[in-house]
């Protein structure tokens, strides 16, 4: 398996950084009863009593933390419990990546690893002979307390995921991050536009495919590894996928072009570069990430819950992220190696399609709540207001799907006029002469 599939795997895997956690406590035994052994060997005789700890205390100490800690441990798993039934009645299944990824909870269940492996190995290295201890029992006393505090955090963690404002603020802010990650601090170079001349000499008839290894996700893509490998082996790739398709085994994944004579011998070593896994990720899929909002929005407007202020809110960040995405989105089709030469070519996604992608559901469940219907508009005008002309087109366009979709009929007088004055200031921002017909 190639290293960064492995790393990812690693690091977003739930056991991670506990094992870390336990591997050090296991050391720091080490450390402790040999720093132990040294101090009481040279400097028994110079050590106030008062720092000295009996072996009968240590076994108290000892066996209280291993209670205390699992006590903690059971209580946080519950809590855990808690917020993920939480997150899949009430906000979205998909948002429990976000809290099952926290650092913040991977951290506190590893400090209590920590001191649970800590305690239960010192406990079984006491022996039955009485002897003196300084060092083990002392670390012993700050580790609770640093488990006491990591509790305290995790309750005040949980507490704040389980507020769905808190729960769209770090949704929002991890999609801010990636947005400028994929489109901004890119590692390799890459073009919109390329020579037509070498481009139609690619016959997709005389293509090789290169065809999917498992079916899955396309979780993420190492384009800079793709690029050097295409390079190394002087041929040009094309994906036939889009960042979070469903893949199916089988299926081509590549098509490469490459010279007769020169004839790849293992081919599929490019899948490597291909994270697929069981379900969408927001390593590198910016409509996966804004498409948790739009769930959120969904359920909140669904007779269930009927919280149209929690859709408005999700409504509201999703156009502020689009207003970031439009800043800054590129169609790269064409990514190019060191010596200017074309090595892939991927088909992106239009920022038409994720206007469709954050709005379209929105429009579906919510057509007939007149205030989230004017959010949707005035999200769209924020965005045409502060874009481009081809942006403001691709929002027209997609405006008018929203504004055929609300029954203007149906509407009374302050509804009208309101939904006209939203759909009037679009139009302006878009530089389009519309206005609804009086009801």
């Amino acid at each position: 398996m190639n290293k960064g599939k492995v790393w990812i795997n690693l690091r977003d895997s739930f056991w991670f950084l506990p094992t870390i956690y336990s591997i050090l406590s296991i050391i720091a035994v080490a450390i402790t009863a040999l720093i132990d052994q040294w101090i009481i060997s040279e400097y028994k005789n110079n050590i106030p009593s008062l720092f000295l700890t009996k072996s009968s205390v240590a076994q108290t100490l000892y066996g209280s933390m291993v209670t205390s800690i699992l006590t903690m441990t059971t209580i946080s798993f519950s809590t855990i419990m808690v917020v993920l039934t939480t997150y899949t009645t009430q906000f979205s299944p998909r948002t429990l990546q976000d809290f099952m990824k926290s650092r913040v909870t991977q951290h506190v269940l590893g400090v209590f690893s920590f001191g649970f492996i800590f305690s239960l190995i010192n406990l079984f290295l006491i022996g039955k002979e009485p002897g003196l201890g300084l060092v083990s029992p002392l670390f012993t006393v700050i580790v609770s307390i640093i488990c006491l505090a990591f509790f305290i955090l995790f309750i005040h963690h949980s507490s704040r995921f389980l507020k769905v404002n808190n729960l769209i603020g770090a949704i929002r802010k991890s999609t801010s991050t990636l947005i400028a990650k994929t489109f901004e601090e890119k590692d390799y170079q890459t073009a919109t536009e390329w020579d037509d001349s070498e481009l139609k000499a690619l016959d997709r008839s005389q293509a090789h495919v290169i065809p999917a290894q498992k079916s899955g996700y396309v979780q993420s893509v190492q384009y800079d590894s793709l690029i050097k490998w295409a390079k190394n082996h002087t041929l040009i790739l094309e994906t036939s996928f889009l960042m979070g398709d469903y893949i199916q085994k089988g299926m081509p994944l590549f098509y490469y072009w490459k010279d007769a004579d020169n004839e790849l011998t293992n081919p599929k070593e490019c899948t490597a570069y291909v994270l697929i896994g069981n379900e969408r990720i927001d390593t590198q899929d910016v409509e996966f990430s804004i498409q948790k909002l739009v769930e959120i929005a969904v359920r909140a407007i669904s007779p269930s819950l009927n919280d149209p202020h929690t859709a408005t809110n999700c409504i509201n960040r999703i156009g502020s992220l689009l207003i970031e995405l439009a800043s800054v989105y590129e169609p790269i089709r064409y990514y190019i190696d060191n010596d200017d030469q074309l090595r892939l070519i991927a088909q992106p996604k239009s920022f038409e399609e994720y206007l469709y992608k954050s709005f379209y559901q929105i429009k579906i469940y919510g057509y007939h709540d007149i205030s989230v219907m004017n959010s949707v508009l005035e999200s769209l005008y924020k965005i045409a207001a502060t874009q481009s002309q081809a942006v403001q087109e691709d929002v027209w366009t997609f405006s008018n799907t929203i504004i055929n979709a609300v029954k203007v009929e149906e509407l009374d007088e302050l509804d009208f006029k309101r939904f006209n004055n939203e759909v009037e200031k679009l139009a302006e921002a878009c530089n389009k002469d519309f206005s609804l017909p009086n009801s």
